[in-house]
């Protein structure tokens, strides 16, 4: 079954801040993304049962194989959008806002012939 749209968004998450961060826990995710720590902790219990997330005894979430492979072709579908929105004059801004929400309804043969414009084009 295909992941939601929620879910990617936690996922994505998820794997900027373990970028930033030693250890993920739902409190960072529930401040990163201004939701409430029960809504947080009700994904995380999710993503969990779903393979994307485990989360150890001391409450650190670390991605599976799976979510891990999730949240990295999210990440890249924002960056690429939002790097091609920038270059066609939209501000960074409003171009990372946009890229959240084009990011999880793009097609993949969309998101490749956009990918590869920017391999050819983009600064």
């Amino acid at each position: 079954m295909a992941i939601a749209e929620s879910g990617e968004m936690y996922l994505e998450t998820i794997l900027v801040l373990s970028k930033k961060l030693e250890h993920v826990r739902s409190l960072d995710v529930a401040n990163e993304m201004g939701f409430s720590k029960p809504s947080v902790s009700r994904a995380m219990g999710i993503l969990k049962t779903d393979g994307y997330i485990k989360v150890d005894g001391s409450g650190y979430i670390t991605l599976t194989a799976k979510g891990k492979k999730t949240a990295e072709m999210i990440y890249e579908r924002h960056v690429v959008i939002s790097k091609l929105l920038e270059n066609i004059g939209v501000s960074k801004k409003t171009a990372a806002d946009d890229a959240c929400r084009i990011e999880h309804v793009i097609s993949k043969e969309t998101f490749e012939a956009l990918k590869a414009h920017m391999d050819k084009y983009g600064k």
